[in-house]
């Protein structure tokens, strides 16, 4: 079967569901990799690895959705450690960050039935007017779904709406694993966590014109199938895409972190570092029409992130100057941007600071890849 998805690949053809369980479960680890990098050039001939400049902030940890995966949460407003920022408070954070070179603010909370349809509008007009360098980037597909319950609005209602005050991003979250059969066991809250919500809420962004990211968080009740149908969903949705204005313009997975989560006594280890970067070059190969897939120093540290950049990823994410739902969940994990060029020079590639939408911003010549520095040491 290997010979049979080398040629596919080779002939920029698209594997399907039977090969792509085969390269994540059989396959050595590494004959995945010319494999992704082939694909990755297709798309990114550059030997450049991008970033972006960006933050990561939470409105509201009030969420109405009990998932058992997340241990940022809090089920009512009447915890005594619950919160909800006031559109000024996260107009403030934004302030702080832009004189920090922040050019994307990734903003996302709870479903929080407490907060009105007006404040979502609000939060987006007011960034785009104060802060016109800043891309919002902002609310994943279940506080849309979350939008279209308070206000009575339509889907495509409160995207347009949303549209009108400035926002043209939005993030991939709420995905998850994008079964049926995982969703029902990650989620009390089940009405709320259908795969058709966050597909349908992904094809009308789409529609209108948005640029949006695909995600997967893995390790948890999920078998190696449900990994595949995720990817089938988010490439079924990307096809949609090509006969509208907007699109995917990234997949990025992450592996679930159990401290102080619900879900924890369900699943056993969590994933390591090869697993990750199986799914990340298993991504590339199968995402053939997604034009960006994102390695990271954040959910599985430096090094795994660095050598998924030779197992197709071409992005190396952002610098979540703040970070709190994974922080909740046990893992604290903090870089810089010179550090994060320093990982990208190491490994043999151009940093490159971009956009939300994946614009190169500015091109910096690499510093000494780690083989360049063992050569020069050995002189």
């Amino acid at each position: 079967m290997l010979e049979r998805i080398r040629e596919k690949v080779a002939d920029g053809g698209r594997i399907n569901h039977e090969e792509g369980l085969y390269l994540l479960t059989e396959a050595d680890l590494l004959d995945l990799a010319p494999l992704a990098q082939m694909w990755r050039n297709r798309h990114n001939p550059d030997p450049i690895v991008t970033y972006v400049v960006d933050t990561n902030l939470n409105y509201t940890n009030v969420c109405n959705a009990y998932c058992g995966f997340c241990a940022f949460y809090r089920p009512n407003s009447d915890d005594p450690s619950a919160y909800t920022l006031s559109v000024e408070q996260i107009m403030d954070k934004i302030g702080a960050a832009e004189k920090q070179g922040v050019t994307t603010v990734l903003m996302q909370g709870g479903l929080n039935d407490e907060i009105p349809f007006d404040y979502y509008v609000k939060l987006v007009s007011e960034t785009s007017e104060r802060f016109p360098r800043v891309t919002p980037h902002y609310f994943s597909a279940p506080e849309i779904m979350e939008m279209t319950k308070v206000s009575g609005l339509s889907i495509a209602e409160v995207i347009s709406r949303l549209k009108d005050a400035g926002q043209r991003t939005m993030p991939g979250g709420g995905s998850e694993i994008l079964s049926e059969r995982v969703k029902s066991q990650v989620s009390q809250l089940w009405p709320k966590a259908k795969v058709e919500d966050w597909t349908e809420v992904h094809l009308e962004a789409h529609r209108q014109g948005w640029q949006t990211t695909a995600t997967m968080m893995y390790g948890h009740v999920e078998t190696d199938e449900d990994i595949v149908e995720s990817l089938g969903h988010i490439r079924d949705v990307q096809v949609a895409a090509e006969s509208q204005p907007g699109g995917f313009t990234a997949f990025i997975p992450w592996s679930y972190k159990k401290a102080n989560t619900a879900l924890a006594p369900k699943v056993g280890a969590e994933a390591g570092s090869n697993r990750y970067v199986r799914i990340i070059a298993l991504s590339r190969i199968f995402l053939d029409n997604v034009p960006h897939i994102q390695g990271s120093w954040f959910s599985d540290y430096r090094r795994p992130g660095q050598i998924s950049l030779h197992f197709g990823a071409d992005d190396f994410g952002g610098t979540l100057f703040d970070e709190n739902v994974m922080l909740e969940a046990g893992h604290y994990n903090r870089t810089t941007v010179d550090e994060i060029k320093t990982i990208i020079s190491e490994a043999g590639f151009a940093p490159a600071q971009r956009t939300t939408e994946y614009e190169v911003i500015e091109r910096f010549e690499p510093e000494a890849s780690i083989s360049d520095r063992v050569l020069e040491s050995s002189k």
